[in-house]
């Protein structure tokens, strides 16, 4: 199985470690894994320009770190989008990133579970995985906020959330929950 662990984390600290940690274990079970540290690439924002769906379809116009890693998306069976959470929410590197997911859909709609969302580019998606630290300040309600956006986000990715953890659960449990296919 193909993993792509995107590293939002803002600053070096223990984090990085913690997805190192479960990289590793991912490895040992078996798995191809590339992380990206996002703090370390140019990453820029979405302008919302739609240049990707009507003037050069599939391709920002932003020429920058997306341009290698949505191509390693596409051909993840699942993607890990690790953050600490920051003021109950997953860091600005890891939204900015998932903004630009956007020349991976069509800007034609469809019905999917019910509800109006876009039809995918790629014959499949990357299953989504939700790595995130809790800190100090952050209750239940912050990680249960983060799950149900990223669960969200699966219905527009027209895949699923295979698993939703904190750094506080051991990391052979996260990887069990990962590899259920």
């Amino acid at each position: 199985m193909r993993v792509m662990i995107l590293n939002g984390n803002p600053e070096p600290s223990s984090f990085d470690d913690r997805v190192g940690a479960l990289a590793g274990a991912l490895r040992e079970r078996g798995c191809e894994v590339g992380v990206e540290v996002l703090r370390e690439r140019d990453v820029r924002l979405c302008v919302g320009c739609w240049s990707c769906w009507w003037k050069t379809p599939g391709l920002c116009v932003h020429r920058d770190a997306m341009d290698d890693i949505l191509p390693k998306m596409v051909e993840s069976d699942l993607v890990v989008w690790a953050s600490p959470l920051v003021m109950g929410a997953v860091s600005y590197l890891l939204k900015a990133a998932q903004d630009r997911f956007i020349p991976l859909a069509h800007p034609y709609i469809e019905i999917y579970k019910g509800e109006c969302h876009h039809r995918y580019r790629y014959a499949s998606n990357a299953d989504v995985g939700l790595y995130v630290e809790a800190g100090p300040d952050d209750g239940p309600e912050d990680i249960a906020l983060a799950r149900e956006f990223f669960e969200r986000f699966t219905l527009n990715t027209q895949t699923r959330l295979r698993f939703a953890a904190t750094t506080g659960r051991p990391v052979g449990e996260v990887c069990d929950e990962a590899l259920v296919r």
